[in-house]
This record gives C-alpha cells, sequence and structure tokens, in this order.
C-alpha cells in the first residue's frame, strides 16, 4: 500500500494522541505511514489515503474543516477517512450519513433521554449535526468511514467562549473519555479496508 497520511489539528494535545495511535495501527502491516499537523502538510501528492482528525470545538476545529475544503479537490481523488473528538455525543442509531459508515464510540454515544423529542444539548450532539456543515464545506470530498472518539477535555485550555459553551450548551464535564480499544480497533479495520481499495 502506497503512503498514508494521518493529519490532525489540537487544542491542547489530546488529538495528537488519538492521531498517533491511529497511524501505529494503519502502519502494522508494514505501511508507511506519516503523521503531520494540518498547517505542516503543504502536499497531497505523495499519499494514497489520508486519514483527517481534530476536536469539536464549536463545532469540528476550524482548522479541519479549512483543511477539507482548501485541499477537496486533491483528497477527493484519494482514500480519506475522517475522525473527531468530542465529550458529548447523542446516538440515535445514525450508523450511516449520507452512505457514509459512522464509528460512535460506545462510551460516548448516550441514548437520548426522550426519544421523541431530543433536548437542545442532544440534538446538537448527533453525529449528523456535527458531519453536515463539514460534509457541506467540502462535498467533493467522500470519507470511507467517519469514527467519533471520546476526547479528553480541561477546562483551562479553552478560551473564555469555548469553556462557556461546553458548560452551557453541551454541559460536559473535563476528565479523560479517550477509549484507546475502540481507537485502534476503528484503525484496525481502517487499514483493512484502506488495503482492499488498494487492490480493487
Amino acid at each position: 500500500m502506497n503512503k498514508i497520511l494521518v493529519a490532525y489539528t489540537t487544542n491542547a494535545g489530546s488529538t495528537e494522541d488519538v492521531a498517533r495511535a491511529i497511524a501505529e495501527e494503519l502502519g502494522k502491516d508494514g505501511a508507511q505511514v506519516e503523521v503531520r499537523r494540518l498547517e505542516e502538510v503543504t502536499d497531497l501528492e505523495p499519499y494514497a489515503a489520508a486519514a483527517v482528525g481534530g476536536p469539536m470545538i464549536l463545532g469540528w476545529h476550524r482548522k479541519a474543516v479549512e483543511f477539507l475544503k482548501k485541499n477537496q479537490a486533491a483528497l477527493s481523488q484519494k482514500k480519506v477517512a475522517l475522525f473527531m473528538t468530542a465529550m458529548a455525543l447523542t446516538d440515535t442509531g445514525e450508523r450511516q450519513f449520507e452512505g457514509i459508515p459512522l464509528s460512535l464510540d460506545p462510551g460516548l454515544a448516550l441514548a437520548p433521554k426522550n426519544g421523541s423529542r431530543l433536548s437542545l444539548k442532544e440534538n446538537y450532539a448527533r453525529a449528523s449535526s456535527y458531519l453536515s456543515p463539514v460534509l457541506k464545506a467540502a462535498p467533493k470530498v467522500r470519507p470511507v468511514s467517519i469514527a467519533f472518539f471520546g476526547g479528553k477535555l480541561q477546562m483551562y485550555t479553552l478560551n473564555i467562549f469555548q469553556a462557556l459553551f461546553v458548560m452551557l450548551v453541551v454541559q460536559a464535564k473535563p476528565g479523560d473519555r479517550r477509549n484507546w480499544p475502540f481507537i485502534r480497533e476503528w484503525a484496525a479495520r481502517l487499514r483493512v479496508e484502506l488495503q482492499e481499495k488498494e487492490t480493487a
């Protein structure tokens, strides 16, 4: 398999840890994998595939969305996967979005209190609510998989607007919700899928 890029942005470093774990799994069959911050990526030509990730902060991190939008022509010619770290996710049974397979960390994705009427927080934290603006920003990019992972929240790393949003809307509690076995399982499945598509 040709070279794979794992590109990420991060707010306080926890998404970088996730990106490196994904890269380790993707490289287990001998594939050449590079881990880079989004702003360090200037040329996508060397890569056959890319996994692009970032945290959810007032939506998916703006640098991740901008990266997809700016590079959508190149990414549309490659196999792409997206991963997002979050502190809240409402499980409404969504396992696909616009035909794209979704992987939701079972420890992060919680069923709504009332399935027939979602609260403001629950509605905001649906996978489709998170993904709709992302895919709309770069419609040429069709990911082969999208994963939602638990993140790590430390309030002191947020600016005042982010902190208020987290407290009032998301109502997330500080802590580390990263589920390393789930992250690595997703990356292992992605590795197999990329190999299958490479030989197809």
